[in-house]
């Protein structure tokens, strides 16, 4: 991807959120060796809001690692299937965890959208510690025609819009949880997107870590309250 595109789909992605972004009560500060860039949770998907921000306070996204890198497609963090899955077949009597989906037409899989991981599950629930941001491809008319006939679903006038200015995976959308997107830094994460890999995993370790910033004075999107065992959550 050329400087000039990337700049356009940055600058895009920037001019795209800002209806909403100030109404949002939590940034997540990423740092990476790679670069710093900055996250807003929706407050419109709380239960994987206020997951990740639980994860966040038990130390799971401190030196964790991007272990599954796809060019045109994602980086994916935290932990990968195999070892959740050898986990949980050594105690078959135990159901899987998993969180339901929050499926919101606001949140779909653009550039820089994060979502969450999970299995084949039919109910599509997502694994607790596992996420990946959308680096994306371009995206075409007939593309987004004959996701939804295949799909049947339908597409926004939003998500046409921005799946067609700027790319993304649309793919995904209604079948994994988008509960947030890149504010700053999309570049990082693009540099990210293009290291060398091998079977998808990257060849030199790309370690990030993770603090979270809240605002002074909840929104009233804000309906559910977040509990971290009595800690507050504040950088």
């Amino acid at each position: 991807m050329n400087h000039r595109l990337l700049k356009n789909i940055a600058l895009g992605i920037g001019f795209s959120i800002s209806s909403f972004v100030s109404a949002q009560t939590y940034t997540l500060k990423f740092k990476t060796n790679y670069g710093k860039f900055d996250v807003m949770l929706y407050d419109f998907t709380p239960k994987h809001r206020d997951l990740i921000l639980s994860e966040i306070n038990k130390g799971t996204y401190t030196n964790a690692q991007f272990n599954r890198i796809v060019k045109d497609f994602v980086i994916q963090g935290g932990e990968l299937d195999d070892p959740i899955l050898a986990r949980e077949a050594e105690h078959p009597e135990q159901k899987p965890i998993r969180l339901a989906p929050e499926f919101n037409p606001k949140a779909f899989h653009k550039m820089g959208a994060l979502g969450a991981g999970r299995d084949g599950n039919k109910e599509k629930a997502s694994y607790y510690n596992q996420i990946y941001f959308v680096v994306g491809k371009r995206i075409t008319e007939e593309e987004l025609d004959n996701l939804e006939a295949k799909k049947g679903i339908k597409f926004t006038a939003e998500q046409r819009a921005e799946y067609l200015k700027n790319g993304g995976q649309p793919r995904l959308d209604h079948d994994f949880t988008v509960f947030g997107e890149i504010t700053k830094g999309l570049d990082k994460v693009m540099k990210i997107s293009n290291v060398e890999t091998k079977n998808e995993l990257p060849l030199e370790p790309v370690i990030f870590s993770i603090k979270v910033k809240k605002k002074k004075t909840p929104t009233k999107y804000n309906k559910t309250s977040v509990s971290l065992g009595g800690t507050a959550i504040g950088f």
